[in-house]
């Protein structure tokens, strides 16, 4: 409830439309935002605040954050590790940011240069190796070239991409979100039957089939059944009675211990 009211306020000192959500694609992030902060040119920043992400917890970032309900965007600049080295240092006071998975490529579509790339990050608590992992995500933005040149690419991208690699504290842009473990789904096996259907199927199979009550007969008795059934006979019983599907978890009473 707190989070929708605050989207709400944010809405309106922003003068923005209700509904809107701020969702921007990964091509949309590298060209329409990290290039015009590097080349320091103008543009909306309404979206994408600034924050040093070594000097906070993730969970305090949806406060400083400019907009966002489930997801937050910051600009941040990298802090190296070492003066002389180009490691970066993703520490903070409780815990630390750990790389996991491959980089992905970010491609400009129209010339299918690389102009990109999408590092996926997770906080973990305490300290490395034996941090507590935690459903804190972040991507990372960051620009990156291609080896060869393209000619058709944009001026911009090439110039921020060239100030980025060549400065110790290059910008990247940071989407923060908390993943939602949710519940887990209960898969049933096709040939799975739900317990009612199988006490109905049993019940309409027993009153189906009517047998002689139970009795103590004597063997001199000229009501007394046969004293054994034979194995076709009862096989017999079975196919009158209901069908192969129809005997699932049915029981024939006993006769005579037969």
């Amino acid at each position: 409830m707190e989070n929708h009211l605050q989207v709400q306020q944010q809405q309106q000192q922003l003068k923005l439309p209700p509904g809107f959500r701020f969702h921007p694609t990964d091509v949309e992030i590298i060209t329409a935002y990290l290039v015009p902060k590097v080349l320091k040119k103008p543009f909306d920043t309404r979206a994408v605040g600034e924050v040093d992400l070594n000097k906070h917890e993730p969970w305090e970032l949806p406060e400083m954050a400019n907009m966002g309900e489930k997801e937050w965007y910051f600009f941040s600049q990298k802090d190296r590790k070492y003066p002389t080295g180009i490691r970066t240092n993703r520490a903070t006071t409780v815990g630390y940011w750990k790389a996991t998975g491959k980089d992905k490529e970010i491609f400009h579509p129209p010339t299918m240069s690389l102009i990109g790339m999408k590092k996926i990050l997770v906080f973990y608590k305490g300290r490395a190796p034996k941090g507590e992992k935690t459903n804190w995500i972040m991507h990372e933005y960051r620009l990156e070239s291609g080896k060869q040149p393209t000619p058709n690419l944009p001026t911009d991208i090439t110039n921020a991409a060239t100030i980025n690699a060549s400065s110790k504290e290059d910008y990247v842009v940071c989407r923060i979100f908390h993943k939602s473990t949710g519940l887990k789904k209960v898969v049933m096996s096709s040939y799975a039957m739900p317990m009612p259907m199988v006490a109905e199927r049993q019940l309409g199979f027993q009153e189906s089939i009517t047998l002689p009550p139970l009795m103590d007969y004597n063997a001199s008795s000229p009501l007394a059944p046969p004293l054994s059934l034979h194995a076709s006979s009862l096989y017999q019983l079975h196919a009158a009675g209901a069908s192969s599907s129809m005997m699932e978890g049915a029981f024939l009473p006993t006769m005579n211990g037969h």
